[in-house]
């Protein structure tokens, strides 16, 4: 797994990939966050708080994780490599693992300089230092665990296909649908508009935003990632 990983990593940053998707992320964070007049520019809230920011990035990792995991199998489904990887002294699982690994790492990666925004809001603040930070660090959990789905999700939809737009057109969808879909359908179920919210992602999220974090937001988002890593195994296997 580890050399899958190592190979991975090396990959994005031996092209203007993953410097691309750092840059990319920063960049539309910045921009909406401090220059873009608009609800989710912090300057002008008039709340020394990051909510804009957890607010925004979902959907701007939304597109950009399906743009990092669509080449990951369907990339080698189409220039016939996946044979060689299946000929490796490792399992399906480690296979997976370390595509998904090398994907997730990219993107914490591109969320650390984030943490400079923890530290300008934090000296923004009247007093200085009036940051939440409970709330802070349970949404900076709930990004991870949002992350760690996305990406597994971007994976399995990389083995549907060789062709990498059709791959990340399925990762977008499917993580929309899961991420605010339940949350539209719940709406036009009024008697069961709290069940049918529950399965979606942004419910789970929203909660870890308030600073709580509580094993059943754990255990959903750590369910979605299994369930979309142990059908990309499924899949791989049938290909075998």
């Amino acid at each position: 797994m580890k050399s899958i990983l190592v190979k991975e990593i090396k990959s994005f940053f031996g092209s203007p990939i993953g410097y691309l998707v750092i840059a990319v992320f920063l960049l539309i964070n910045g921009l909406f966050l401090w220059v873009f007049e608009g609800d989710f520019n912090i300057l002008n809230s008039g709340f020394a708080d990051l909510t804009p920011f957890f607010t925004f990035s979902p959907w701007v990792l939304l597109f950009l994780i399906p743009a990092v995991t669509m080449r990951s199998f369907s990339d080698e489904k189409k220039q016939g490599t996946i044979e060689l990887l299946f000929t490796k002294p490792i399992s399906i699982w480690q296979i997976v693992l370390g595509k998904f690994l090398g994907a997730f790492i990219l993107i914490i990666l591109a969320l650390l300089p984030t943490l400079i925004y923890v530290y300008t809001v934090y000296n923004l603040g009247y007093p200085v230092g009036n940051l939440d930070f409970g709330s802070t660090l349970g949404s900076y959990f709930g990004l991870l665990f949002l992350i760690a789905s996305y990406c597994a999700i971007g994976i399995y939809t990389s083995t549907l296909s060789e062709n990498q737009i059709v791959a990340f057109i399925l990762a977008v969808v499917l993580c929309f649908i899961l991420y605010f879909g339940f949350e539209g359908i719940s709406n036009l179920f009024k008697n069961f508009q709290d069940v049918i919210a529950r399965l979606g992602m942004d419910y789970h999220y929203q909660s870890m935003s308030k600073g709580v974090i509580d094993t059943r937001d754990i255990l959903y988002f750590s369910s979605i990632t299994t369930i979309f890593l142990a059908a990309t195994v499924y899949k791989l296997k049938s290909l075998k």
